[in-house]
């Protein structure tokens, strides 16, 4: 029988807290989502601009959660912040989104990238390689349309469920696993940058950048048949506005989960100081490598290329062309040390805010508790359950490009908290401020509404699914409150 244990142990030092928010960051969407952004905005100098933009988004948040995270040094991360800036409501609603859909729903997708990569060294495990497959209706092209279960898919729900048990057995085996595998993730995406300039190729350079800001929108043909070709139009004005909002839904994929750490702040030594310098240094190691990767995308890849790259993998095209075919398989390997990395910091920072919501009443009585190892294992298996069922949806990626909108929103409403909490607790200790404060959280705030409203206007698909998704948590919190009024 567990022994009971009530509190976290401070164990993280200030270089784990790092690789957790680089780490957590570095997943798969660097290597492919460059090629969607071009058949948005289709032109290097807007591919570097929206990269460049999510980055100071990024940054800017990471600065302002400083504050918020050294006045509340505890577990939970977000969800407290919100509660504390507005009710306890509004962290419910952004703890059952994050529950849902934002971290299962990211551990579902890195852990079938992983597959998918893993595929080209083991080609019995790709996505292509169908289990069990039935045919359960057709599609608006009269296409059939298959509930399948792939290879791919169960070695997802293989490797989210080994990282669980892993992480299930204490903190300093997960802060192994994070520290190894983000080091060799940043050593190797720093060796492809590398390898990418010595391979340098000013032809394609000085051709990618002879129309750097005439921006483009490529679009099917035919929309049922994706051999019809792609039209290729000049987009101005609102559309280009649109085109920007549109390419950020994946890079701000790519940049999410900076915020990991704030939710494991009870494991940190000396968290009002060491989580706020864990959040710039992270943030700002991977944007610095995030820009130079598209840069290097554009110094060996033309345009066309880099827009149409085999299933987006434009990584695998760039490094096809630095070293050969060799290069698809240490881009492979690459991807998989990435990926295995970075579910592993997913996996063990997102059970912690689960465990601070049950202990405020709001979950599974048992995620309240912690095992043995002083870590939250029921937390941590139920967050495995509802990763492996988007596993097996299949639905995963179309659940994560609905809940962008969601994110940024949560982000912007966390940070307009630093406003209020200036009012409401005056007099509270801030032994860190938000950089550049009131002007970068403004400025901020500003850009992420702006970011959600052109979703609304633009891509309509990517913002009411994920609106449902959060409005689906009111009556489940009140729900939750009516228990816990009657368990006393």
């Amino acid at each position: 029988m567990d022994e009971k244990i009530t509190s976290f142990k401070p164990t993280l030092s200030l270089f784990d807290a790092t690789m957790i928010v680089a780490g957590s960051m570095i997943g798969s969407g660097i290597f492919i989502v460059s090629a969607d952004i071009t058949r948005n905005i289709g032109s290097a100098g807007w591919l570097i601009a929206v990269w460049l933009i999510t980055g100071f988004m990024t940054l800017t948040a990471a600065l302002s959660y400083g504050e918020l995270s050294a006045m509340f040094p505890k577990a939970g991360g977000q969800y407290v912040y919100l509660k504390e800036s507005y009710n306890p409501l509004v962290g419910f609603l952004y703890g059952w989104s994050f529950f849902a859909v934002i971290q299962t729903g990211t551990i579902a997708a890195v852990g079938v990238a992983f597959s998918k990569f893993a595929a080209y060294l083991i080609p019995a495990l790709s996505e292509d390689n169908k289990i069990i497959q039935v045919q359960t209706g057709t599609d608006a092209c009269n296409a059939p349309v298959f509930f399948s279960i792939s290879a791919a898919q169960i070695v997802a729900i293989l490797l989210i469920m080994l990282l669980t048990y892993t992480n299930t057995k204490g903190v300093k085996g997960g802060k192994w696993i994070q520290n190894i595998f983000t080091s060799a993730k940043l050593l190797s995406l720093f060796g492809l940058i590398l390898a990418g300039l010595l391979a340098f190729n000013p032809a394609i350079w000085h051709a990618n950048w002879a129309n750097a800001w005439h921006a483009t929108k490529t679009s099917l043909l035919d929309v049922c048949n994706s051999s019809a070709g792609f039209s290729v139009a000049t987009i101005t004005g609102t559309a280009l506005l649109g085109g920007i909002a549109a390419s950020m839904v994946g890079s701000v994929f790519s940049s999410d989960a900076w915020n990991n750490v704030t939710f494991i702040a009870g494991e940190i030594k000396n968290p009002k100081k060491n989580i706020g310098l864990s959040l710039f240094l992270g943030t700002l190691i991977v944007t610095v490598l995030y820009v130079s990767a598209n840069l290097v995308y554009l110094a060996v890849l033309p345009m066309d290329s880099i827009a149409h790259a085999d299933k987006d993998r434009v990584a695998v095209a760039a490094s096809n062309a630095i070293m050969g075919n060799i290069g698809t398989y240490v881009i492979a390997v690459m991807i998989m040390i990435s990926t295995f990395g970075c579910n592993n910091g997913l996996i063990l920072a997102g059970a912690r805010v689960y465990n601070t919501m049950a202990k405020d009443g709001l979950f599974f009585k048992q995620a309240a508790t912690l095992n043995k190892n002083a870590v939250p294992g029921f937390a941590l298996w139920i967050q495995c359950l509802v990763a492996a069922l988007l596993c097996l949806s299949g639905k995963y990626g179309d659940l994560l490009d609905m809940i962008s909108f969601v994110v940024v929103m949560f982000y912007a409403l966390t940070i307009a908290g630093i406003f209020i909490l200036r009012k409401k607790m005056p007099d509270a200790e801030r032994p860190y401020k938000a950089f550049g404060y009131p002007i970068l959280p403004a400025i901020y705030i500003v850009m992420a509404i702006s970011f959600c409203i052109l979703l609304i206007a633009f891509k309509p698909a990517f913002t009411w699914p994920g609106l449902i998704i959060v409005l689906i948590g009111i009556p489940i919190y009140y729900i939750a409150v009516r228990n816990k009024k009657v368990n006393g």
